[in-house]
């Protein structure tokens, strides 16, 4: 029987949109402290990545993922020559030997672990059900703008005439720049978040994020605002129950945002609608 030896691996993400959430899978680094290796395996090709972020510079993807093949087996090759630091130290905190954690596009996931008989072999497996799983659907997820884009195009369509700019939210900790804001008194700020995600940690992770995002501006001050989030859902009826979790949470979010689910878009702009003819109205009889 083939000895059984624990090891630890981290997973190697690629984050499209910080403040989104967007990311997916590029790589993984596994490490087995018995025999002192340090392996790693990521992406050599930049197509599913592009596919679900179509702005991607691939050739700069490429090159990222050469860089941290290289540092993390220099980092391999230092553990062999050493082997003092193996056992006390996992996979993740290795590979931030490598690539120290910062606020690039480039992150590492908490630490797992298992045993295993076969170091490759199980590198390998965790490459392809980690990384590699979803590479054979052509499904597309969508993206934020893709989300914003049907409330546009029936903007135009009624011909309204929307004074959109850009409107930055600031707290005590930290703002938001939200790219669809109008004032008629109070700001009319619209928000789309695409919660197209390949699975459920996906959406959570997202939206918990857009969570953090509007707590910390909640103590806010200056014109008042009126906040809506347009949720866009996931293609993968199996992710249902993901989606409605986030709607709900959405719905209880700081700032006390209005949600509205992308069967609700004709509403919504029929509101938009009213409240310009309000607002070009009093304009005019202003003068």
């Amino acid at each position: 029987m083939t000895e059984q030896r624990p090891y630890t691996y981290t997973i190697l993400r690629y984050v499209h949109d910080p403040r989104a959430g967007e990311m997916l899978n590029v790589g993984i680094v596994l490490h087995t402290p018995s025999d002192h290796r340090l392996l790693v395996r990521t992406r050599n090709t930049f197509g599913r990545v592009k596919d679900a972020f179509p702005d991607l510079d691939g050739e700069a993807f490429k090159r990222a993922m050469r860089a941290v093949d290289r540092a993390i087996e220099a980092v391999a090759k230092d553990l062999a020559a050493t082997t003092l630091l193996s056992g006390q130290l996992d996979a993740a905190a290795l590979t931030r030997k490598a690539l120290p954690e910062d606020d690039s596009a480039l992150q590492w996931s908490v630490v797992g672990s298992g045993l295993t008989g076969d170091a490759d072999a199980t590198l390998e497996r965790l490459f392809e059900r980690l990384v590699r799983r979803n590479d054979d659907r052509t499904l597309r997820r969508r993206v934020d703008e893709e989300v914003w884009r049907p409330v546009r195009e029936r903007l135009a369509e009624r011909h309204i005439q929307v004074p959109f700019e850009e409107k930055v939210v600031a707290g005590d900790l930290d703002s938001i720049t939200f790219k669809h804001a109008w004032r008629n008194g109070q700001w009319h700020i619209y928000e789309p978040v695409s919660l197209d995600l390949a699975d459920r940690d996906g959406i959570m992770d997202k939206t918990r994020r857009w969570l953090g995002h509007l707590a910390a501006v909640r103590d806010a001050t200056g014109d008042p605002l009126k906040l809506h989030f347009i949720l866009g859902a996931p293609q993968d009826p199996s992710l249902q129950p993901a989606y409605e979790r986030a709607v709900a949470l959405f719905r209880k979010a700081d700032l006390h945002p209005e949600v509205i689910e992308e069967g609700e878009i004709d509403t919504l702009v029929g509101q938009i609608e009213d409240e310009i003819r309000a607002h070009n109205a009093e304009a005019a009889a202003g003068n």
